[in-house]
């Protein structure tokens, strides 16, 4: 086991009807608010018009339109203009994980003179940010209960994450009512986003017993709910459940010890969805498969037998190959089978920008020092694979 040094501050308050408490969280923050969401949906199921009637009394400014994939340019700079023009106290994110992960970098820039990007880069140090509390309405990142995020850049087709502790939320939301109206395509995008999650961590050197056992069963938990939640949107159960498997996915508390695994298609995914703008969990369904068939070898075959009988519970007599082969089919067959499309060409990507995607991955995320190194030629090679 690794040594590691772990902190979460974050408050969850879980359940139907949670965010009752919500007044008496805002309290400790001041009265002037920033209020961030995204296309419209909270207004729809009534969220918009209950957070405004639970803060009668506080002085709201709003920054609306926030998109998946979510945007530098306008949203963060937007967000950031808001807060330093009109002394915001306190953020409250309500919607998705892209939302959060636009507010954090918001509450970052609104505590820096310079332009964000530089916090964002690592090119200067995060010298503070403003509180962050939020109302998460899809499951799928676990941004409510981790201390980073996300953002595009679309002038420069970077897709970055920005990680620092002052990002912690100080409180998050969750009530699993508020995913009943989440559409079958972002549902099972967001079970997709989750599930990779935690096989970014479950595919390392180093792990122990305590840990692969939390994360199996988070992975089955998510396949079986999952599906749940796609015959049924109002099975709360299923909802909730689904949820709290979201939660825990950024936050390392599924590999507490473990060693690192350089979370490889994450990093491939982000440039696809930076070039192409992609729904991000529909573009890890489709190209993790293909990433455990390039990988697949003497020295991972091991860790792909563990995952193929303890996950899906193939044969554990069968050959160890033979295991493994069964378990990434596995993999594809299940994100198939929730209607994922699974190949880049269903959702609009060619070969035509590959060999540039692949040049770009390979000269910014250091993908030579994962769990298996990719190469600029490794990282082609499975994309072209995904066509």
């Amino acid at each position: 086991m690794r040594n590691f040094d772990y902190m979460t501050p974050t408050r969850l308050i879980f359940g139907e009807g949670a965010i009752k408490k919500l007044p008496s969280v805002m309290s400790a923050f001041g009265k002037r608010v920033l209020l961030t969401y995204g296309g419209g949906s909270i207004k729809k199921i009534g969220l918009y018009d209950k957070v405004k009637e639970l803060l009668k009394g506080y002085e709201i400014f709003e920054l609306s339109d926030i998109q998946p994939n979510p945007k530098y340019d306008p949203s963060v700079l937007a967000g950031v203009k808001i807060c330093k023009e009109n002394n915001i106290d306190v953020i409250l994110a309500v919607g998705g994980g892209s939302v959060l992960d636009c507010s954090k970098a918001i509450a970052a820039g609104a505590k820096y003179d310079g332009d964000p990007w530089d916090l964002i880069t690592y090119k200067a140090k995060t010298p503070g940010a403003l509180p962050i509390v939020d109302i998460i309405t899809l499951a799928a990142t676990g941004s409510e209960y981790d201390a980073g995020g996300v953002i595009s850049r679309t002038d420069t087709n970077d897709k970055l994450g920005y990680f620092d502790e002052k990002l912690f939320p100080v409180c998050s939301f969750l009530d699993p009512v508020y995913t009943f109206s989440v559409s079958k395509k972002q549902t099972a995008a967001g079970c997709a986003d989750a599930m990779n999650h935690i096989m970014e961590q479950y595919f390392c050197e180093d792990s122990t017993l305590l840990n692969d056992g939390f994360m199996e069963a988070g992975l089955k938990s998510l396949m079986i709910n999952g599906r749940k939640c796609l015959e049924n949107p109002e099975d709360y159960t299923a909802r909730a459940e689904m949820m709290l498997c979201c939660t825990y996915g950024c936050n390392d508390i599924y590999s507490l010890g473990n060693s690192q695994s350089g979370w490889p298609c994450h990093a491939m995914e982000h440039a696809l969805s930076a070039y192409y703008d992609i729904t991000h969990g529909e573009g890890l369904a489709i190209i993790t498969p293909k990433w455990m068939k390039h990988i697949l070898s003497e020295k991972t075959v091991s860790r792909f037998v563990k995952y193929g009988v303890n996950v899906f519970g193939i044969e554990p007599s069968l050959g160890d190959f033979e295991i493994a082969e069964k378990a990434i089919e596995a993999t594809y067959d299940f994100f198939k089978s929730i209607g994922i499309p699974m190949s880049l060409r269903e959702v609009g990507i060619d070969e035509s920008r590959i060999d540039e995607m692949a040049h770009h991955i390979a000269a910014s995320k250091r993908l030579e020092s994962a769990w298996v190194p990719l190469y600029e030629k490794d990282i082609a090679e499975i994309f072209r694979a995904s066509l």
